[in-house]
């Protein structure tokens, strides 16, 4: 069983100094915002605010935070480093928590050639695997998916189309990047469908990107989440992976699975990708991958980084010395404490209860996830094909889930997805509640 968290010292958190906590309104409002829970400390799937009340953070810090909240074996590796060093750059210095970091991760995957980059956070990563990409083959385009994102930095957000608010007021964006449709079954043109019986044309799309944009031998890379995030939660076919490799290989395309937000466990497996037979060449991480400290980084074969000439690619703050001792622990506590296997087992007892709240509610359209990344797409039922988005229905279920103390987030191009992102220690008892209190939500919102 997981270890649970280490009792708060007396005096715990904000409440424990004399000046009174500044106004809320000293962070600015560029950060949209879910709740306005002031936070004193987090126990496992709990968050306790500063009046003592106690929230199930089904949110994870958008997936962040796989082994919960303040867990004892991080904090511990944490505290230990700090008292160490703090900071020991990358180009000066070699530190042990970062020689221990790289050779794990080389490991991670079959075979002795793997190599990483370490970043901090996963916008980041994404521009070291394009720049990398572009280095390595000497061709300029990179490929993307629609209701794909890969981040909000200049360069990324040339990738990024889950929706136009991470974009619409930043052009011009960087060039020679072109999106194609993902194989979003749901929401396919000729209706929706089972994603086991897909008949959406992705293919058809990409070769007529190919045909009508770009030439295949001018594409670099081919970016793309093995699951969708912020697009909606969006699970592909089956054979959409493995057809996107080979498609990649024939035309001597780079493939780069973007793991941000469905690596390190969220889905069951350690990778979304390994769920099919489909290797990437290049693999992003962050999030999850140091249990809420900043950390990101590419994993890719060895001659493949190598190309990156010296100088070419790096930062001050990459493979923070802190930063690895929290991921050397996180590691540690997934592969000690079976969070991937709990990911497994929690994600198909979640999917198994939304799917019997969904037919209770004719609101809830889809119902789809892998893991612990599992989602509630909402419409119109009775408007144009029942397909209609209906963001303010999902809006309300996330605030009357509020009321009740879970946290859940919105996802999709016009909001209208509920994605739910429990820590991948949370417990049956735990998802039993929150299907008890989603239960609630969709009644209370008029779902």
């Amino acid at each position: 069983m997981p270890e649970t968290a280490a009792p708060n010292p007396p005096g715990h958190g904000a409440l424990a100094g004399v000046e009174p906590i500044p106004d809320r309104s000293v962070v600015p409002p560029v950060w949209s915002r879910y709740t306005d829970i002031l936070v004193d400390h987090g126990e496992g799937s709990w968050l306790v605010s500063a009046d003592g009340e106690r929230y199930l953070d089904y949110s994870s810090g958008i997936g962040v935070t796989s082994t919960g909240h303040a867990h004892p074996r991080v904090v511990r590796a944490i505290q230990e480093q700090a008292a160490r060093l703090l900071h020991g750059q990358q180009n000066i210095v070699y530190h042990e928590a970062g020689l221990r970091l790289y050779d794990r991760l080389s490991r991670l995957l079959p075979g002795e050639d793997w190599s990483a980059f370490l970043a901090n956070s996963g916008a980041e990563a994404v521009e070291a695997a394009v720049k990398l990409a572009r280095v390595a083959t000497g061709r300029p385009v990179i490929i993307t998916f629609r209701g794909g994102f890969h981040g909000r930095t200049g360069q990324t957000m040339a990738l990024t189309t889950a929706k136009n608010v991470y974009r619409g007021d930043f052009e011009p964006l960087p060039g020679s990047v072109y999106a194609t449709p993902y194989p979003y079954c749901f929401r396919a043109a000729g209706g929706a469908h089972d994603p086991a019986a897909c008949t959406c044309d992705w293919e058809d799309q990409l070769e007529l990107t190919f045909a009508q944009l770009v030439q295949p031998d001018h594409v670099a890379a081919i970016v793309v989440e093995p699951v969708l995030g912020e697009g909606g939660y969006v699970v592909p076919p089956p054979a959409f992976l493995p057809r996107l490799r080979r498609i990649a290989d024939r035309h001597g395309i780079l493939l780069v699975a973007d793991e941000v937000q469905s690596g390190f466990g969220r889905t069951g497996r350690f990778f979304a990708f390994q769920h099919w037979d489909a290797t990437p060449d290049i693999v992003v991480m962050a999030k999850g991958i140091a249990s809420g400290l900043p950390l990101s980084g590419i994993l890719a074969r060895r001659a493949l980084i190598e190309r990156f000439p010296p100088g070419t690619h790096g930062g001050t703050f990459g493979g923070n010395v802190v930063s690895c001792a929290a991921a050397n622990a996180t590691l540690d506590v997934i592969e000690d404490e079976g969070l991937v296997d709990n990911a497994r087992e929690r994600g198909r007892q979640l999917l198994a209860g939304l799917r019997a709240l969904a037919a209770r509610h004719r609101s809830v359209g889809d119902v789809r996830g892998l893991g612990l990344m599992a989602a509630l797409e909402f419409v119109r039922p009775d408007e144009g094909d029942g397909r209609v988005p209906d963001g303010a229905l999902a809006h309300r279920v996330i605030a009357a889930s509020l009321e009740r103390k879970l946290i859940v987030l919105s996802a999709g191009t016009w909001n209208q997805v509920v994605r739910v992102i429990p820590p991948l220690v949370t417990t049956p008892d735990e998802v039993d509640l929150a299907l008890r209190t989603l239960g609630a939500a969709l009644g209370a919102a008029g779902a």
